[in-house]
């Protein structure tokens, strides 16, 4: 008896061991639901003057755009030394783990990589400016598998390069070469880089945008932006269900639409201002409700807390509440410089273009200014998102990452 037993355990030791759980690390570009709320808590409801406590600091990333990927065990972020761009693994105490380089540059129009790597359960995802897909093993940094969008997908590069960070749906990865013909918008398996299916969108080349997955009277739909258009598809099968004209000649949408009860929140890039678009009940078609002449930044996101949506404007250089269901401007201020805005705990956090970085309290008809410093580095091109895990802010700039302790103490 005891012999049967022990055989039965020996042939089920396969299988026992395929059950044990695989590499659980997560890090999703701006925050688990791609908003820019990050679910923190004990964190300083205001700074020391001269800004939160430096812990440590990396400066030999290469130059880059690309905010860090933090995860419960490790940090991933990209960077470009040369002519060759490079995804960095560091500790929580800033050491170097590993670093890998994974294709060539971006070399016109503000050299450097652009993609902040979006990491699942053993495995990263990152795009060279230049339109390659790679994904890579996060415990190694080696290639599990790579295309190349122009090779294989007829993708023209927009003219800042390709700056999509990508979005993960079970097996899925969608993406957007922005091929005018047939490989417009594709779902690949993640696991392998193999067409799940395509989708010819509408024939416009792609826009720097990063997709969003919404649930509208409960069917999903993946929302996106080309360069004329914002466009929502069947996430199964690529079926195009809407789309709507922003009226935007340049071809900048690098922002992520925000949506709640039926309505879409979209942005243009310089000049051309903010749409709030209502979609249909069978969510096959859409109308605009409002339109503004704020919320234009080329990148930053806007956030809606409350019945309000704050952030800044490039054409204006202004910080501002707008009302989410009218339009109407309840305050705009010069005070905050055109930013990048995340929130945790009720409160913004603001990273401007020339480097302040200010905590910022919302209130239901304005703002108010609580702390800020000056993040090192000369006073332009502060563009990185940041991001904040386990009470730390982490604020990339050029070849460095900072990390600030943000906790209660």
């Amino acid at each position: 008896m005891r012999n049967t037993a022990f055989i039965i355990i020996l042939c089920l030791l396969p299988f026992l061991n395929s059950c044990e759980p695989a590499n659980t690390e997560n890090s999703n570009w701006r925050g688990t639901e791609r908003t820019g709320f990050y679910a923190e808590t004990g964190l300083l409801s205001e700074w020391p003057e001269n800004g939160p406590e430096l812990l440590w600091k990396y400066e030999d990333l290469g130059k880059g755009f690309t905010s860090a990927a933090v995860t419960d065990k490790k940090i991933y972020i990209t960077g470009t030394k040369d002519s060759t761009s490079f995804v960095t693994a560091l500790d929580h105490s800033g050491n170097l783990l590993w670093e890998k380089d994974f294709g060539l540059t971006w070399k016109n129009n503000y050299p450097g990589v652009r993609s902040t790597p979006v990491i699942l359960n053993g495995l990263g995802y990152v795009l060279t400016g230049r339109g390659v897909m790679v994904c890579f093993d996060i415990e190694t940094g080696d290639k599990v598998w790579e295309t190349d969008w122009a090779i294989h997908y007829n993708a023209i590069a927009p003219y800042f390069g390709f700056c999509e960070n990508f979005l993960i749906d079970g097996e899925k990865i969608y993406c957007t070469p922005g091929d005018t013909l047939k490989y417009n918008v594709l779902a690949l398996n993640r696991f392998n880089g193999q067409i799940i299916w395509e989708s010819e969108g509408l024939h416009e080349i792609s826009a720097y945008a990063s997709p969003t997955l919404i649930t509208h009277n409960g069917q999903k739909q993946l929302v996106t932006f080309t360069s004329k258009s914002i466009i929502a598809l069947n996430p199964e099968n690529g079926e195009l269900k809407w789309s709507f004209d922003m009226g935007y000649p340049h071809g900048i949408h690098a922002n992520i639409p925000i949506y709640e009860d039926g309505h879409i929140f979209a942005m243009n890039g310089w000049g051309f201002g903010s749409k709030m678009l209502k979609i249909s009940d069978d969510g096959t078609s859409v109308e605009e409700v409002w339109s503004s002449e704020l919320f234009d930044l080329e990148h930053g996101d806007v956030l809606k807390i409350g019945e309000n949506l704050y952030g800044s404007s490039w054409d204006k250089k202004v910080f501002s509440v707008v009302d989410w269901k009218t339009g109407a401007v309840k305050d705009s201020s010069r005070t905050i410089e055109p930013a990048s805005v995340i929130s945790a705990e009720g409160l913004i956090y603001a990273y401007s273009y020339s480097g302040k970085v200010q905590l910022i309290k919302p209130t239901e008809s304005s703002f108010e200014i609580i702390s800020s410093f000056d993040a090192p580095g000369k006073r332009k091109d502060h563009i990185a998102h940041p991001v904040i895990k386990d009470k730390k802010l982490y604020i990339r700039y050029a070849n460095k990452l900072l990390v600030y302790s943000i906790a209660i103490k």
